[in-house]
């Protein structure tokens, strides 16, 4: 296979294939007599098991040792699982994150009344940080027990 024709059948771009082999996460293919990549079904098979490691967010570094794993299966079970319960407890940490974020989001939101006659207060909250800590002026001010501008 060329690479137009590996890529697309694992449903990426020409560039994506490139740059997972410069990552050394897949195998450089052989030349034809004509300089063109030849590609065989390995590298498909590769090439599909890191695209859905990275449709499951897993960065390359893990994907690089997943490979190294599946070079020696006697001993990868447990340290796959170590590595698969390090990346959830690393998306839980995320997803705290994002409720977080999203609550103050929706905080925000609900202090812009939608007129026009004064200020945006969301607008003035973005504009109004504190230098000590670098905070949203509204956090400063609850940490401080002072009402909002």
């Amino acid at each position: 296979m060329k690479i137009g024709e590996v890529a697309a059948r694992a449903g990426c771009d020409v560039q994506t294939v490139r740059f997972y082999e410069r990552e050394g996460l897949l195998e450089a293919p052989q030349r034809e007599a004509s300089g063109y990549r030849s590609y065989a079904q390995r590298h498909l098979d590769r090439l599909q098991f890191i695209r859905h490691c990275r449709s499951l967010d897993i960065p390359l570094s893990e994907i690089r040792q997943l490979l190294g794993f599946a070079t020696e299966p006697s001993r990868s079970c447990a340290q796959v699982n170590a590595l698969l319960d390090e990346h959830i407890a690393h998306i839980q940490r995320r997803l705290k994150s994002l409720n977080a974020l999203q609550n103050e989001l929706v905080s925000l939101r609900s202090r812009c009344s939608g007129h026009m006659s004064r200020s945006c207060a969301i607008l003035e909250s973005f504009m109004c940080a504190s230098a000590e800590h670098g905070e949203p002026c509204h956090a400063a001010a609850a940490k401080r027990n002072e009402p909002h501008p």
